[in-house]
């Protein structure tokens, strides 16, 4: 009949795959039926109860205890895997004679050069570990799990005021200058750096660039919880904006498991900044167009290496914001006005108007919170249907009478913050005979105003029509223009441009705080690194010929929380 032995050690610590192998070991001993060698935390006694190796010692175990429970086929048979344990425990790979330090510390005399510190030990010891890492000017790539939220918005804070990297908690897959952390791929070099809130997404999307003929300059990894909106995507906006300033990248990849909706529009915003051609590829999420200015949004993680190898292939001409010349407006002047006669083209100019500013007022709001509190009175950026019911009662709708719309401009024009007027012009059968006709000598006035008073107005207007209309669509075109008038015939490229020129002024006007920088050249330097945890991710650097130190590590005190606190007050005297 077959016997359990169970041995319970306490303040002992071993990674997960140390206790693995010794758990292999045993179970393949002579007379050995299973074992089971793991830390005495709840899951794991809920694994030996489901496979019959709990005993009332595994029951009572505690996270801090080392559980070996062994069944055997007779007594002799289990005392003898129990009683081998410590020597299996105490092997060194043949001819290994390196030093390993039992500190981060130490490790860090010993390979004072490297800039990279990956940590996969229990997720209850991770978070001090990386704020150790930080301390030091380590960037963080942190595989370990079972890390709060809590630990990891402090984490990413501390990184961001110091211009560090937190990949992680819970990020499996990094690529820094080929170098290849945790689970990655060997891919060459290349033109195109990935930033991914999904491990094996960066594989896959690396791997398919690879495939596809090209190669990455990074892989940045960031941690599932990266996009939520409690973190705020802190590491994938610092990734995407020092991936933006490396002339050897020239197409950025944003690869996501379904983000917070807030936090992926945030991180939009982040890469219509970016100055490059950017692939957005994030699950769930679903844009309004397949492009819109440095932004090409992918169907899935196929069409999202495809994109990039194209793009990086046959670099698209994007407009610089220096064609803007905001330097001709004066300071202070940074607001819309949007003047429509056309509803739908007003909804479709709010929500376009969302990637570039913050918040868009409207008498017919596409959100509520966004409803002007007086349609006759505009604050900040305002868009005005002026075909809502509220401005038609016993008038004639504006596409057919001019009148209210002019008085309102000229009303406009006279607000010194206002930057930018939108209208649109629509022709056709029951429109106006020839609007523009009206229109543009008042367009010319404002702006003739403006300038007169140190000011520059940029009116930019939409025509809807054909040239078969009876206003034809050049005519109406030319008198606008010849006014002084911004004119295109779609409402996405006005919206797009007035946005270009809003954003530009905005930032000036009121910059947006942002994260210190990571120092660029940190990236492109050749890696080296400090492993503390999985003893394979060693392994996998010194197979890449990447300088590296491993630290023999257990928990500080044998996790006796009364001596850790001795030992963390000694350790902030020395400080």
């Amino acid at each position: 009949m077959a016997v359990l032995k169970t041995e319970i050690r306490s303040g002992v610590y071993y990674d997960s795959a140390k206790l693995m192998q010794l758990q292999r070991i045993l179970a393949d001993l002579p007379g050995v039926e299973d074992a089971g060698v793991v830390m005495g935390t709840e899951s794991n006694k809920e694994i030996l109860t489901h496979i019959d190796l709990v005993t009332p010692e595994v029951k009572s175990a505690t996270t801090n205890d080392l559980v070996i429970v062994v069944r055997a086929e007779n007594d002799k048979a289990a005392a003898t895997a129990i009683g081998s344990v410590d020597e299996i425990l105490s092997r060194r790979k043949e001819g290994s004679g390196e030093f390993r330090p039992r500190s981060l510390e130490t490790a860090i005399q010993n390979l004072p050069d490297a800039r990279w510190v990956l940590i996969s030990v229990a997720g209850r010891f991770a978070a001090a570990l990386a704020k150790d890492a930080l301390s030091n000017g380590k960037h963080v790539f942190l595989f370990s799990d079972n890390v709060s939220v809590e630990e990891e918005i402090e984490l990413k804070s501390i990184a961001s005021q110091k211009g560090l990297l937190v990949m992680g908690p819970d990020c499996g897959t990094a690529i820094i200058k080929g170098a290849c952390l945790g689970f990655a791929n060997k891919v060459p070099a290349g033109p195109i750096g990935v930033v991914a809130a999904a491990g094996t997404g960066l594989q896959q999307v690396t791997s398919r660039i690879a495939q596809l003929g090209s190669g990455i300059t990074h892989g940045i990894g960031t941690g599932g919880r990266d996009l939520s909106e409690k973190v705020g995507a802190v590491t994938f906006k610092m990734a995407v904006e020092v991936l933006s300033r490396d002339l050897e990248t020239k197409v950025i990849v944003m690869v996501s498991k379904p983000p917070a909706p807030k936090i992926a529009e945030e991180m939009i915003k982040v890469a219509l900044r970016a100055g490059k051609p950017v692939v957005v590829n994030f699950v769930s999420y679903r844009p309004s167009t397949t492009q819109r200015d440095n932004l090409w949004f992918a169907t899935g993680m196929d069409d999202a290496a495809r994109l990039a190898v194209e793009l990086a292939k046959n670099p698209p001409t994007l407009v610089d914001d220096q064609e803007l010349k905001l330097e001709r407006f004066a300071k202070g002047q940074r607001y819309l006005r949007g003047l429509f006669s056309g509803g739908t083209l007003a909804y479709e100019a709010q929500h376009i108007l969302a990637d570039y500013l913050p918040r868009v007022y409207a008498n017919a709001p596409i959100n509520k919170e966004n409803k002007m509190a007086n349609s006759m009175a505009s604050t900040e950026h305002s868009i005005i249907d002026l075909g809502e019911d509220e401005f038609t009662v016993g008038r004639l709708h504006p596409m057919m009478d001019n009148e209210l719309r002019i008085r309102r401009l000229y009303e406009e024009a006279k607000d010194p913050d206002v930057a930018v007027i939108m209208m649109d012009v629509v022709i056709g059968y029951g429109s106006h005979p020839d609007p523009a006709s009206e229109l543009a000598p008042a367009i010319k006035t404002v702006i003739d105003e403006a300038e007169k008073a140190k000011r520059h107005l940029e009116v930019i207007t939409v025509v809807t029509g054909t040239d078969d209309d009876p206003q034809t669509l050049k005519n109406q075109i030319k008198q606008l223009k010849d006014a002084g008038a911004w004119v295109s015939t779609s409402n996405e490229e006005v919206c797009r441009y007035a946005g270009r020129i809003l954003r530009g002024l905005n930032a000036e006007a009121t910059p947006t705080p942002t994260a210190t920088q990571v120092d660029l050249a940190s990236l492109q330097a050749d890696v080296s690194g400090i492993n503390i945890g999985l003893e394979s991710f060693y392994e996998n650097l010194k197979a890449q010929n990447v300088p590296a130190v491993h630290v023999e590590w257990s928990p500080p005190a044998g996790d006796n929380e009364k001596l850790k606190g001795i030992l963390e007050r000694m350790k902030a005297k020395q400080s």
